[in-house]
This record gives C-alpha cells, structure tokens and sequence, in this order.
C-alpha cells in the first residue's frame, strides 16, 4: 500500500560532483533510449492547427509540466526513489503499477514502457544489478527505471526531478523546431522560459499527497489519440 508522504531517499554519500555528471549522462539527448522519436501528441497538435509559433508551443509545453508532470510524474518519481532507497518491493511495484496505469492512451503508454524497457537495459550495462530482472519485462516505466538510477548513483532528488523534467523538455522542443518549425534560437528562448517552470512544477511536485496524485489534459490525449491514425508523421508518439 502507497504511504501519504514519502520519506526523504537514504542515499549511499558519493562525490557530489561525480553525481551530478552522472545525471548528465542520464539526461543527455544521446541517451540510447529512443526519446528523440517520440513528440508526445505535439505532432498531431501541429498538424491539426491547434498548435503553432513560439507562444503556442510555450503555453502547450507549460500546461503538461504544471498539470501533468508535477501532479503525475514527478510525485511518483519521488515515491519510486524512496522504494528503490528502502528497497522496498512492494511500494515499488504498487507505483510503477499506479503510473503505467495513468497514461490514457496506446502511445503515451508504449512510450513510456519503451523507453523503461531501454533504460534498464542500458542499467544492466552499465553495472546497476537491479536493473537486471527489468530489463525483460514489458511493464518497467520510464520514472521506475530513471529512479532506480537515481539511486545507485546518489543523486539528491531535486536534482532528479529537474533532471526529468529538462529532459522531457529537451525533446519536446527538439520536435517543435522540427514540426512548426521553429529557428534554432526560438528553440533556445523555449528552453530559457521552461526552466522557471521546472521549478514551479518541482515544488508542487512536492506538496501532493497520495489521495491528490494524477492529473490530465484532453488536449494532449485526444492529440495522441488522433496521432494513432494520422496520415503522415514523423514520430512514433
């Protein structure tokens, strides 16, 4: 059963520096974990007319990280930590279960679990031996893996959390400049205002008891929903 609070994560004490290097490595856009193919319903949003220019993209971006992210993933990112922290089985199955069951639709789920089941797989490899019973199965999330390396390398969990959401972030303005398109530097100013949300969407994050976790947009679900059948795309989700 979930606990209303989680307990802050009892790390083994390593380098600081050498923690937040490996985060780098967690986050960077050259993780071989597929995230660049997926736009999470961006490009149907695009392609439908409901999203388009900077402002557009900006508020669509904000509204998942402040209604989505920090009500659904980052409080689960949180209680996953601290199961992987106390090793416990239990709670770690429990929300990993809650959060596979939060994604509304077929390719919001298949990115996720996609992108988990490379994620422990690449775990594995590096050395991270609890990684090595999910690597085979087919319903390891993308934040129970991101955890488990949250984990075995001590990173502090507001380093975790920002981690997860700059990266999510990274990719979705990735896809923007590719689908509205937008310049370069557009996708640069994109980056720059996100980043004040990352914070805000952190310490919300923080606040939300178990009885409050989930959230949605029908918007962002009927977009990925309609992103099953579209004509022409470029990305899987």
């Amino acid at each position: 059963m979930p606990t209303d609070q989680p307990r802050p994560p009892v790390m083994t004490p390593v380098d600081a520096g050498l923690a937040r290097r490996r985060l780098w490595q967690l986050i960077s856009p050259t993780l071989p974990v597929g995230a660049y193919s997926y736009s999470t319903g961006l490009e149907q949003a695009v392609d439908a007319g409901w999203v388009g220019g900077l402002d557009a993209v900006r508020d669509w971006l904000e509204a998942q990280l402040l209604r989505v992210q920090a009500c659904v993933d980052l409080p689960a990112l949180l209680r996953l930590q601290e199961a992987w922290c106390q090793e416990d089985g239990q709670q770690l199955e429990y929300w990993n279960d809650w959060l596979r069951a939060s994604r509304e639709t077929a390719e919001l789920r298949a990115e996720d679990l996609g992108q988990g089941r490379a994620l422990a797989r690449l775990l594995a490899d590096l050395g991270v031996a609890a990684a090595q019973s999910w690597r085979t199965r087919e319903d390891a999330c993308w934040a129970t893996l991101f955890a488990l390396a949250g984990r075995e390398w001590a990173i502090p969990s507001d380093e975790l959390l920002e981690g997860y959401l700059w990266s999510w972030c990274e990719n979705q303005v990735a896809a923007a400049v590719k689908l509205v398109p937008l310049g370069q530097t557009q996708g640069q100013r994109l980056l720059w205002d996100l980043a004040e949300t990352i914070a805000v969407a952190v310490d919300q994050a923080r606040t939300v008891d178990d009885a409050d976790m989930g959230g949605g947009l029908p918007g962002v679900i009927l977009s990925s929903m309609l992103h099953e059948t579209q004509y022409s795309r470029m990305f899987r989700s």
